[in-house]
């Protein structure tokens, strides 16, 4: 969500790399933008609602500072306005802040008491004045700290500039993420490592109630107890963070196309050497359940598994929302295993709901694709996902990668717990091995998603159905398709359909299906033709080469339900897309939304 970039350098301007910070951090969702540096022995601020771009061009192309902090905001408290952009000024200080500080509007009254009056609508405006109140009040910088991370309730990654102490930078964190790059006689802040790969992948991970002190050429990282701390010095592997789109119109497209290498590379490692490369994966068989908790587009990759662990290896295996999970009875016990699921391994409510199950002593395990991430950290154990930088905001190659890895996962499970035979095990290593053969067809039929998104694209109603696992993928499915073309698609049970949705169906209704269970297709077909008979356009994709001259048909290989989903989910993904650019929206990045959701 909100992204942060801050600077302190010997010897080279760092307005550039503010800029190009910001710009790195666009792809997590924004509505405003700013900048604040010393210019002429005081600080300067630049603020704007909008794009990036739009503040670049505000600034003075020929103004040079060595240091400075810089902001995307996306909106909390208070709309998207220049006045409400970051950063906040009170007095001696200046800060940009992600998070959110839930007691806010007590310490806003308990400012104003103190004579502290407020230009903006925000939390960070008020936070910024605590600190400059417990500044003026100690005039110590350790103290400050240690007063405001007393008092403050909530979430924040706050990077400050003092007027009296222009030979740093001060950063303070609390369940927000934050790093610290290191450069020749340079020093970089930001909440993702991304923002600053150009000039470093060198840096320091700052945890809860910790914060540090930055010049050109040192960091002192503290305690909230003020005691120094020695913390690892971090390296990044460049090799897997491409952030150029290539020749590829939009990310989207060219992380839907990268799917045919990131899956494999997802599993490899768990299945070169076959059925013992697979045992090296977590042994399940002490749990007598499974939890799975995330969000979105993770959530539905939780429901793939839970449809797998269950009908495939007879393991009871619930799926929650991370957002509504510390909210009720969660009947945990010794013989369940949580898995978190996350892209970015920043996913607020995610960290809560895990930091719950650590709190009461239970087994955890992450599926996260970023190394060295909070939930990375957190959980007792850590799978991780190979897809490499996904810049998109719609999540398609990190959907896949986690599949990929829960399903050999499950069938790991299968084959220790015996539901699964070493005949099959086989079968399955093979097939994704053979995973690049199996999708490439459907990565490339342009022509038929580009069909069907013809004759969809201006509709603002659609329904997606299915059954079993097939109803699964159907949420990604309408989510892919709502999160970035904003037509309005809803994911229903086929079975539910008579119990009102029904009604909603009319002449050129949309009605997106698929329908690969042998099982139950029969039954999915009758709700197709119930829908029809009501006049709705009927798009169906199926692996048995099923023919109805009155639907659009879009067939996939045959495969196991290990690696069907992956097969099932390319179509659903492209036909969102195509139909997405005939809408003329903003695909990498569609309004409202972020790609690291890191408040809650």
């Amino acid at each position: 969500m909100c992204g942060i970039v801050g600077a302190i350098s010997k010897n080279r301007n760092i307005l550039p790399i503010l800029i190009t910070g910001l710009k790195n951090l666009e792809y997590r969702g924004y509505d405003s933008a700013g900048v604040a540096y010393l210019k002429n022995n005081k600080i300067n601020i630049v603020k704007t609602s909008g794009k990036v771009s739009k503040l670049e061009n505000k600034l003075n192309k020929s103004d040079e500072s060595n240091i400075g902090i810089a902001h995307t905001r996306w909106a909390t408290h208070g709309k998207a306005t220049s006045v409400n952009a970051h950063p906040h000024r009170v007095n001696h200080i200046t800060i940009v802040h992600n998070g959110i500080i839930e007691n806010f509007k007590e310490i806003k009254e308990m400012l104003e008491n103190n004579n502290y009056s407020f230009k903006s609508s925000t939390d960070t405006e008020v936070g910024c004045a605590l600190l400059n109140y417990y500044y003026e009040k100690f005039k110590d910088v350790d103290k400050t700290i240690k007063a405001f991370m007393d008092k403050v309730m909530g979430s924040y990654a706050i990077t400050m500039i003092i007027d009296s102490d222009l030979d740093n930078l001060y950063v303070l964190k609390k369940e927000s993420p934050l790093v610290i790059g290191i450069s020749d006689n340079t020093n970089i802040v930001a909440s993702d490592i991304r923002a600053i790969l150009k000039y470093t992948n060198k840096y320091y991970i700052l945890d809860d109630f910790e914060y540090a002190k930055i010049s050109s050429n040192e960091v002192i990282i503290k305690s909230i107890k003020g005691e120094i701390l020695n913390k690892e010095l971090h390296t990044l592997d460049l090799k897997d963070n491409d952030n150029s789109k290539g020749h590829y119109k939009h990310y989207m497209l060219k992380e839907i196309m990268e799917q045919k290498t990131t899956i494999l590379k997802t599993v490899l490692p768990f299945i070169e050497e076959g059925i013992d490369s697979l045992m090296t994966l977590p042994d399940l068989t002490k749990y007598k359940e499974i939890f799975i908790v995330g969000c979105g587009t993770a959530y539905h990759a939780g429901l793939v598994a839970k449809y797998l662990f269950e009908e495939v290896t007879n393991t009871r295996c619930s799926v929650y929302l991370a957002s509504e999970y510390r909210y009720q009875n969660n009947f945990l016990s010794k013989d369940t295993l949580t898995i978190f699921i996350s892209q970015s391994g920043e996913t607020a409510d995610t960290i809560a709901a895990l930091k719950l199950v650590k709190s009461k002593g239970y087994p955890t395990l992450g599926i996260i694709n970023v190394e060295n991430s909070t939930i990375s950290y957190l959980v007792d154990t850590c799978l991780y996902t190979k897809a490499g930088s996904e810049i998109a905001v719609a999540s398609t190659k990190a959907y896949t990668a986690q599949v990929a890895l829960l399903s050999i996962l499950v069938h790991s499970h299968g084959l220790r717990n015996k539901t699964i035979s070493r005949d099959n095990t086989i079968e399955v290593i093979d097939e994704f091995k053979s995973i690049e053969k199996l999708i490439t067809p459907l990565l490339n039929d342009k022509d038929t998603y580009l069909s069907i998104a013809k004759n969809i694209y201006k509709e603002e109603d659609i329904f997606y159905i299915g059954r079993g696992l097939d109803y699964y993928l159907s949420m990604e499915g309408a989510l892919k398709l709502k999160e970035i073309s904003y037509i309005h698609s809803e994911s229903y049970a086929a079975g539910e359909l008579k119990h009102g949705t029904i009604s909603l169906i009319k002449k050129n209704t949309p009605v997106i299906a698929s329908a690969t269970n042998s099982n139950l297709n029969a039954k999915t077909i009758s709700n197709l033709k119930e829908v029809l008979a009501r006049g709705a356009d009927i798009y169906l994709i199926c692996d048995d080469n099923y023919k109805d001259d009155t639907f659009t048909i879009v067939n996939i290989p045959r495969a196991s339900e290990f690696v069907k989903p992956i097969l099932v989910i390319i179509p659903y993904q492209l036909i969102a897309y195509y139909t997405a650019t005939l809408r003329g929206t903003d695909i990498d990045k569609p309004k409202n939304l972020a790609k690291s959701v890191t408040v809650e």
